[in-house]
């Protein structure tokens, strides 16, 4: 099979959707599909190598092709990307089927005639009206969207889900969310992130040690574990991500100060990919605080929840429903009231106190791993691709 695969950003990118986009493409190359994916050009000179950046092995069946388009954001570098693909769509050596997880990018070629392209597959990744509204509350640099681009973005989840030959969405609870919203629809799968299994995790390390990995924005809930360190005074907090030019570490350092826990935290600032598991090593419990969201309470697939469990480490969770989709409280994990320091200090404590709880609920989670790799992902994806190609071609 080939499959072409759009993705609307710099590469490589150090963000999840970057992570998420590169593991995926790879995992199908590595079932033998040949996989094309269009990105943007690095801004780093050099530009660096996406494979080495991830760590993966250079697949053969994997081509990465930086689009002639001008790397960020704006009107300019969007409508050039969007010329590339067009022609990468339209071009003689024709794909079996289109991959995507941009919406506009899914909008625009699916306005082309059947007979023009290949088969394409959405990923969503949530509804774009309600994430883009809820953005200025989740994201310190965001802004209030005008009521007329909600429109628009209704209208382009409408025409995906209505137009797509395959759709794919990362939770169940936004496979019910759209089909309340748009109407049943053919071709729908669920398909979570996932997560590449590492060596067999090493025993935890004495001592009162929790670990978060992940970006820092306010609905990653990275505050409520500060505060739950307040409450927790002989505890001590790694936090791995957020980047030195953005305002959320900065807060999140106030926070620690004003609450004077800055003593029991250490931020890491943003670390490359293969150094987030060395770090979740550390710790002997692993947190997942996100509050109740737009985002997070239906929506979110996070690639940290499966790190977590393929960590070999005990996990305190939001008790929502998109994390509820993959942990079970006192089976796998322990879940709390999202939002509240309170739950997640007592959470922590509870693992912390009761080291055969925590190695019982650790394992538990490691043994579901195989369930959520990127190659189980990959397979998904391919049943779903090859169910697609023969129906359309029939």
């Amino acid at each position: 099979m080939r499959i072409l695969y759009f993705a609307d950003i710099r590469f490589p990118l150090e963000r999840a959707n970057g992570i998420q986009t590169m593991e995926t493409c790879h995992a199908l190359a590595q079932r033998g599909h040949e996989v094309r994916l269009v990105v943007k050009p690095d801004t780093h000179s050099p530009a660096r190598d996406p494979f080495d950046f991830y760590g993966l092995p250079p697949s053969r069946s994997l081509v990465i092709e930086r689009a002639n388009a001008p790397a960020g954001a704006g009107i300019v570098p969007r409508v050039a990307y969007m010329s590339f693909a067009f022609g990468r769509a339209l071009g003689k050596d024709r794909a079996s089927a289109i991959l995507t997880r941009d919406l506009g990018v899914a909008s625009a070629l699916l306005r082309l005639p059947r007979s023009m392209r290949a088969p394409l597959v959405y990923e969503s990744h949530g509804y774009a009206p309600d994430v883009a509204g809820a953005l200025p509350d989740l994201v310190a640099t965001a802004k209030a969207p005008p009521a007329s681009k909600l429109k628009r973005l209704a209208a382009r989840e409408a025409h995906v889900w209505g137009a797509a030959e395959g759709y794919v969405t990362i939770t169940s609870g936004l496979s019910a969310e759209l089909t309340k919203r748009l109407g049943p629809r053919p071709r729908l799968a669920v398909i979570p992130d996932g997560v590449r299994p590492g060596e067999t995790p090493t025993p935890p390390p004495a001592g009162s040690i929790v670990a978060y990995a992940g970006h820092l924005y306010a609905w990653k809930g990275v505050d409520v574990l500060i505060r739950a360190l307040a409450l927790l005074p002989d505890t001590h907090a790694i936090i791995v991500g957020g980047h030195e030019k953005e305002s959320d570490i900065g807060r999140l350092r106030a926070l620690a100060s004003a609450l004077g826990v800055d003593g029991q935290v250490t931020f890491t600032g943003q670390v490359a990919p293969a150094e987030v598991a060395p770090h979740l090593s550390r710790a002997a419990v692993l947190v997942l605080p996100n509050p109740a969201s737009a985002i997070s309470t239906r929506f979110t697939s996070p690639l940290k929840l499966f790190e977590y469990m393929a960590a070999g480490r005990a996990i305190v969770a939001s008790d929502l429903p998109a994390i509820r989709e993959v942990l079970r409280d006192n089976e796998n994990a322990v879940l709390v009231e999202p939002g509240s320091a309170e739950a997640f200090a007592t959470g922590i404590r509870r693992l912390l106190e009761d080291p055969a709880l925590a190695s019982r609920l650790a394992h538990a989670a490691l043994s579901d791993v195989p369930q959520y790799t990127w190659q189980r992902r990959a397979e998904r994806i391919e049943a779903l691709l090859e169910a697609v190609i023969k129906e359309t071609a029939a």
